[in-house]
């Protein structure tokens, strides 16, 4: 596990594209806040990311040589931070910004050794990422449970979204431990 992980419990969400990821964390996201959970969430991409229309002030600062932004207002605030050439920080570094949570979900980052929930659809036509990660505890398909399936792999079904909700829960009372 990571040295510098945060006290609080941190769960990967991964699987294909186009295999549901987004659409069960906003359910999922939704039924934890409306219980009163503060749950963070960490997006990668890998794509340049475009936060701001160009010929706004912050932009032009930050197209300037600012190394960091932070755009603030009375509903949110974001900042956006330069690379310049210098390395992706890491999950950790990314998580050690973020401020305290009852969860954090991470989409993203899916070598990184930390538990993980993998939404898996056959229709989507690739492998499963779970025969070959040892750090995955469930998964939510729309398939059965293939006979082979690992040892405490928990098998839920996509379709139903509160199933996996309910696991999700448990395994936030048992701090997301195998």
């Amino acid at each position: 596990m990571y040295d510098a992980m945060p006290a609080h419990p941190v769960l990967g969400v991964i699987g294909r594209s186009g295999s549901g990821k987004t659409t069960l964390l906003e359910f999922v996201v939704k039924e934890m806040a409306a219980r009163g959970l503060r749950v963070n969430l960490v997006k990668h991409s890998h794509h340049d990311l475009a936060l701001e229309p160009p010929q706004k002030d912050s932009a032009r600062l930050r197209l300037a040589g600012a190394a960091e932004v932070l755009v603030a207002s009375p509903y949110r605030f974001a900042i956006v931070h330069e690379l310049r050439g210098a390395p992706e920080p890491s999950l950790a570094q990314q998580l050690a910004r973020m401020g305290p949570a009852d969860l954090t979900l991470v989409e993203g980052f899916k070598t990184d050794p930390i538990p993980k929930l993998e939404v898996f659809r056959p229709e989507v036509g690739q492998a499963p990422l779970y025969p070959h990660d040892p750090q995955v505890i469930a998964v939510a398909s729309d398939s059965p449970a293939p006979a082979d399936l690992r040892e405490g792999v928990q098998w839920l079904d996509l379709n139903a979204r509160e199933q996996v909700l309910a696991w999700l829960l448990l395994q936030l009372e048992n701090k997301l431990e195998k």
